[in-house]
């Protein structure tokens, strides 16, 4: 896995820090967080963030420490290299339906405890998990995060087969809405639905028509930045939210301030009434989108360490450090000089 300039720079709740770390005992977990470079102090506070390389660093460091890829959620493991060795025969196949069919075939054969199945029905398709973890005190817990890691691939999957994001019209969830709930609009949509009968993912079905966009050269990009490149969908993206958080973090980077919605819509060629309109129906409204920006833009510059509390502020657009500060204390539960401090108990992580 690599660090691609040209990657969002995202953030992840720190919820899925935890769950990813549940299989290993404490000197193994204490190893892939400082692997990783997450602090451990950062997994007591709920609201914490973690940047999404951190996590995709950790995902891999589970996976070694485990030799799997599943963060041994399922009784069968899922070995180092069984991902890749899918995505390999995933390439091969002449549609994105025949890949998608394929991989469902290999994760059964992968899982003993979970399993996916594909119905289509009024120009729909479905993606249904089967799930049967069960046992131990935290198996409500395991079963939630196995939900979330399986649809995390099969997302990934299907957008990468596709060569772009493929919206989602719909995600069931057979769980109650965790305090991180809010994770899954960014992740998938804005139509969740939780305590369904099972978990889900409804779609257009046209696209299982479509033929594959994978080459040899995408293949090799795809796994070269996987796990990222799988949960943060790394292709080209189609929303307006989406085109709205790259103008806004294009301006940022520039050292200007978040465009305004007006000026936002100049850009994009729309009235700022119609541009509010299309957000909403996106789940994606400018004022969230705009602080999810700024957000995870915070994380990243705190992280990095380079630059003071009170240039980042300046950097964000805010009026003075302390408007900041209560900023950023209602978007992850703490301070951004503690933040930093936790961050910067962490060793480390080498490069590559």
């Amino acid at each position: 896995m690599t660090n691609d300039p040209g990657l969002p720079q995202r953030s992840v709740s720190i919820a899925f820090v935890r769950s990813a770390v549940r299989a290993l005992d404490a000197p193994g977990r204490a190893a892939v967080l400082a692997e990783a470079g997450i602090a451990p102090p950062l997994l007591a506070q709920d609201s914490a963030r973690v940047p999404a390389l951190a996590f995709a660093r950790l995902w891999m460091a589970v996976a070694r420490a485990l030799d799997d890829e599943f963060f041994g959620l399922d009784a069968r493991r899922m070995k180092v290299g069984t991902f890749a060795m899918l995505c390999h025969a995933l390439a091969g196949q002449p549609t994105v339906g025949a890949a998608l069919r394929q991989a469902l075939r290999g994760f059964g054969l992968f899982f003993d405890d979970i399993g996916v199945g594909l119905r289509l029905a009024g120009g729909q398709a479905t993606l249904q998990i089967d799930n049967r973890i069960g046992g131990g005190t935290d198996a409500a817990d395991a079963r939630r995060f196995a939900d979330e890691t399986l649809l995390v691939m099969l997302h990934g999957l299907l957008c990468w087969l596709a060569g772009r994001r493929v919206p989602l019209a719909r995600v069931d969830w057979a769980h109650a809405a965790p305090p991180h709930a809010d994770e899954y609009r960014r992740m998938f949509g804005p139509l969740q639905r939780f305590d369904a009968p099972a978990t889900a993912v409804v779609f257009d079905a046209r696209v299982l028509g479509a033929a594959t966009t994978v080459t040899p050269a995408s293949l090799k990009a795809f796994l070269r930045d996987a796990p990222q490149s799988v949960f943060l969908k790394q292709v080209v993206p189609t929303g307006l939210g989406d085109r709205a958080r790259r103008l806004c973090r294009a301006a940022l980077d520039r050292g200007e301030p978040a465009p305004t919605l007006t000026a936002l819509a100049r850009a994009l060629g729309l009235s700022a009434a119609t541009l509010r309109r299309r957000l909403d129906a996106e789940g994606a409204a400018w004022g969230p989108l705009k602080d999810e920006v700024r957000r995870d833009l915070a994380v990243q510059l705190l992280a990095e360490g380079r630059m003071s509390v009170a240039d980042i502020a300046t950097r964000l657009g805010f009026e003075d450090a302390s408007t900041f500060y209560r900023a950023f204390r209602k978007w992850t539960g703490s301070a951004p000089g503690a933040w930093r401090s936790a961050q910067q108990a962490a060793p480390v992580p080498a490069a590559g």
